[in-house]
């Protein structure tokens, strides 16, 4: 029996999973928002990781036949997407109900049936559009929440209601929206395989012969000689398909870190610190990685490591969000912007406007102040992710500066305007001759790392920790 380890990084705004096997490759990865009770974060990130594992596993034993029949490949993405979708799918019709049973709760009379009618009506129209941007788009390997991508819909078709509806119906959300994303659904991945599969039976059968220009539908070979033959390749797959819904997982052990980890329903021997795992996970990926910035949801620490990925030196600002992803969050609230949107909308700044705080406390009535004075949202914001970096930099000085490769890990990796400027001051400041590692599974470190420590089963500490075991001041 194959064994496999657990990595669970329960971060404050991103729950992260890693599954992984006795040669330390990744073959499943699980995320979601964190909520108020971490301990569905972590089931929920937990169970996406599987889902993903089994995905993985089923390409890996297709390899051999992938090369001769790439139609495969095509396929099993497909497959993938229109699982989600059916996951999805199950969710928003949870919410729908839970939606009419809250409206039913508050509201009476004439306004309780307008307000059913509108949230039926926006459901009705809401949950095709989303369909076909898991079917025929990417939006499935976005990372996406459910929460975000059902209120971005459901907010667009609120507009459109008459002003008089619009407290209600946000209303009726914000009281349904935690109670069914806290609800943990153990999905049977069997039973939704096998939906999915009759879903991709639609898609294929829905698809044109040709555009009107009379061209290959999307220039997609592999989906044109899917369109003709995905019966086939189906039935020639099933067997495949069948045997990883049937695979037996064996967790040979765990690892829990991140803000929240002293929540997480771990044994305390499967506790690690997020500072440890952070550079475990870098260093397992980039081997030469001597410095690591990890900028999270709540805190930004600055990691020294030795040769084998342990830590030897740390700093980290813990006593507020400045320069962190809450407070980045807090930003795009202020703006009505998405959190995805700031930093491209950054990258568009023709200069950096200076920002006197990078306090969450302030930075509303500072937005509103530089605004006024009339400001461009993007020079704004190009000064925030230019002055997020400088605190950063300045935690990476205190634990020693920059040897060797440096990486960036942590949600807010994925922020181009934070690349944009951190490579800008990495440079300034350590010369030209450092090589920057910033990988796509940046967010997921910790949760690798956290792994890792769970295949070795190896004791580590902090460097401030030995120094009191040692009575060391």
């Amino acid at each position: 029996m194959n064994k496999y380890y657990l990595g669970v990084d329960l971060g404050s705004t991103t729950s992260k999973a890693v599954i992984i096997n006795e040669h330390d490759e990744i073959i499943g990865r699980g995320i979601t928002n964190t909520r108020a009770n971490y301990s569905v974060a972590a089931d929920i990130a937990r169970m996406e990781a599987l889902y993903n594992a089994r995905f993985s596993i089923l390409k890996k034993n297709l390899e051999g036949e992938k090369t001769a029949k790439p139609e495969y490949n095509k396929y099993i993405t497909d497959l993938e997407n229109s699982f989600q979708y059916i996951q999805f799918k199950i969710r928003i019709d949870k919410l729908f109900h839970e939606m009419v049973k809250t409206v039913k709760s508050f509201l009476s009379g004439k306004l309780q049936g307008d307000v059913l009618d509108h949230v039926n009506s926006i459901f009705f129209i809401i949950e095709p559009k989303i369909k076909q941007e898991y079917l025929f788009g990417k939006l499935g390997s976005k990372n996406q929440f459910f929460r975000d991508i059902v209120s971005e819909k459901y907010n667009e078709e609120v507009g459109k209601a008459d002003i008089s509806l619009f407290e209600p119906l946000m209303t009726a959300w914000d009281k349904s929206i935690t109670v069914a994303e806290n609800e943990v659904i153990d999905f049977n991945f069997g039973e939704i395989i096998r939906k999915a599969m009759e879903t991709l039976k639609e898609k294929y059968k829905s698809l044109p012969d040709s555009t009107p220009g009379d061209v290959s539908v999307n220039f997609d070979a592999e989906m044109n000689i899917l369109k003709g033959n995905f019966t086939e390749v189906s039935e020639s797959l099933r067997s495949h398909i069948s045997d990883v819904a049937n695979l037996e997982f064996h967790i040979s052990n765990m690892t829990g870190t991140g803000y929240g980890r002293a929540l997480l329903p771990f044994p305390q021997e499967c506790i690690r610190s997020e500072i440890l795992c952070h550079a475990f996970g870098a260093h397992a990926v980039f081997p030469e990685t001597r410095t690591v910035l990890d900028i999270g949801g709540q805190d930004t620490k600055a990691i020294q490591v030795d040769k084998y990925g342990l830590v030897t030196s740390f700093q980290m600002n813990d006593r507020c969000a400045a320069g962190c992803g809450r407070y980045l969050g807090y930003i795009a609230d202020e703006m009505s912007i998405s959190l995805n949107e700031l930093g491209p909308m950054a990258m568009k700044a023709e200069k950096e406007v200076n920002i006197c705080s990078t306090c969450t406390v302030f930075a509303g009535a500072e937005l509103r102040e530089l605004t006024n004075l009339g400001e461009k949202r993007e020079d704004i914001l190009g000064g925030l992710h230019k002055a997020i970096i400088m605190r950063a930099m300045s935690l990476i000085a205190r634990s020693g500066g920059i040897f060797n490769e440096f990486t960036f890990t942590g949600g807010v990796a994925r922020n181009p305007a934070v690349i944009k400027y951190l490579t800008r001051l990495v440079k300034e400041n350590y010369g030209n001759n450092i090589k920057i590692n910033i990988h796509t599974d940046s967010i997921f470190m910790g949760a690798l790392g956290g792994a890792m420590f769970a295949r070795r089963n190896i004791q580590a500490d902090l460097p401030s920790v030995k120094k009191e075991k040692a009575g060391v001041n």
